[in-house]
C-alpha cells in the first residue's frame, strides 16, 4: 500500500457528493493516511460535505466516519474528527458559518477514521472527550485481526483528556448532548450521542445506514452489543428523531428499525447454523439461504452481509476460522 491508494480512491469518486464513502474505501484511506499523512496531494483532493441536519447540528461527510458538528452561541464542538488531512477542509466549512472556536471533540470510539485528527485539536487546546476504553486502546498498539493490521499507539496529545465510564452530559449551545456508553458493541468503547433539544442521535459505528454492521471483535465488539446499542438509541428517540450514522446518510426512525430488523434476522440465522454444526465457511458461503437484504449487500465476497455474518460467527463462537 502506498500514497497512490488514497489519491486513486478520491479521484475516482463522483463529484456530486451524493455517494457516501464505503467501509472498504474508508479502511484503505485510513491506512494510506497512516503511511503517508503528510502527502500534500492527498490532502488537496479530500472534500467535506457539511449537511445541516436540524437546529444547531450538522453532519460532515468525508473519507472517514461521519462527523457531528454543533455550532451555536457558545462555540463549536465535534463528534469525531476523521483524519488529519480533513482538518483544514472541515475548519474552512465551519468558518463559512461561524468564527467561533472548536472547543470540544467527543470520540464515539477509537478507530482512526473517527479519531485520526485528534492530534490537530489536542495540540491547539481543544478538549477531547471519550469513553474510558477509547483512551486505553489509543494508548497502546492495537491489532485489527480481521485485516491483519497493527495500529501503533496515538501520540499523547491525541488522547482523550476527559473520559467517562457510563454517561456524560455536555451542556452547550442551548442543548444537552448526552454521551451514553453502549457496552461491547462495534468495539468496547462505543458511545451514542443524544441531542435532547435538537432531537438528533449521533450513532457512531453502531449504525451503518447503507450497509450491515461491522463488529470489531478484536476490539471487544460483539454482535449482541450492536443490537442492544441500536435498541438503546431507539428507546431515546421518537418518530421525529434524526439519526447520524457512523457511515452512510442521515436517516429517520423507520430506516433504523429496518437496519435493526435486518441485522437481527441475519444474526439469528447464523446462530441457528452454528447450532447445526456450521463453520465460518458455511455461514459465509455464496449458496447459503441467509436472509439477506440485497439493498445492504449480499453474499459472498467482500460484501457487508458476508462480513457481518463473519462477525456474528466470531462473536458467538470465539472462533476466527
Amino acid at each position: 500500500m502506498n500514497c497512490a491508494c488514497i489519491t486513486h480512491i478520491i479521484d475516482s469518486r463522483p463529484r456530486d457528493g451524493r455517494r457516501r464513502w464505503t467501509t472498504l474505501e474508508c479502511l484503505v484511506v485510513w491506512l494510506s493516511i497512516i503511511i503517508c499523512s503528510g502527502n500534500a496531494q492527498a490532502q488537496h483532493k479530500i472534500e467535506i460535505d457539511l449537511e445541516h441536519v436540524r437546529g444547531h447540528v450538522y453532519a460532515a461527510h468525508g473519507p472517514g466516519g461521519t462527523i457531528g458538528v454543533s455550532i451555536g452561541e457558545d462555540g463549536v464542538y465535534l463528534i469525531d474528527d476523521q483524519f488529519k488531512p480533513v482538518t483544514p477542509k472541515l475548519k474552512d466549512a465551519i468558518a463559512e458559518i461561524t468564527d467561533k472556536p472548536i472547543r470540544f471533540v467527543i470520540n464515539t470510539h477509537w478507530h482512526g477514521d473517527h479519531t485520526g485528527a485528534n492530534q490537530d485539536y489536542g495540540t491547539t487546546g481543544t478538549l477531547i472527550v471519550a469513553h474510558d476504553n477509547v483512551r486505553v486502546r489509543m494508548s497502546s498498539e492495537q491489532f485489527l485481526r480481521h485485516i491483519d493490521v497493527r495500529v501503533p499507539p496515538s501520540p499523547v496529545v491525541a488522547l482523550p483528556v476527559a473520559t467517562f465510564s457510563n454517561e456524560l452530559s455536555l451542556h452547550f449551545n442551548g442543548d444537552e448532548a448526552r454521551a451514553i456508553h453502549t457496552p461491547n458493541a462495534h468495539t468496547d468503547g462505543d458511545s451514542i450521542i443524544v441531542f435532547r433539544s435538537a432531537n438528533i442521535i449521533h450513532m457512531g459505528d453502531v449504525y451503518f445506514s447503507s450497509m450491515y454492521p461491522f463488529v470489531d471483535v478484536s476490539s471487544g465488539g460483539h454482535v449482541d452489543g450492536v443490537l442492544n446499542a441500536v435498541s438503546m438509541a431507539l428507546e431515546n428517540a421518537d418518530e421525529d428523531t434524526r439519526f447520524i450514522a457512523g457511515h452512510g446518510p442521515v436517516t429517520g426512525r423507520k430506516e433504523l428499525l429496518r437496519y435493526l430488523e435486518d441485522a437481527r434476522k441475519l444474526r439469528d440465522w447464523v446462530a441457528g447454523q452454528i447450532d447445526q454444526g456450521a463453520n465460518l465457511e458455511d455461514v459465509t458461503a455464496a449458496d447459503s439461504d441467509a436472509p439477506v437484504n440485497p439493498e445492504l449487500g449480499g453474499f459472498p465476497g467482500e460484501s457487508d452481509a458476508a462480513g457481518f455474518a463473519r462477525g456474528v460467527y466470531i462473536s458467538l463462537t470465539g472462533k476466527w476460522e
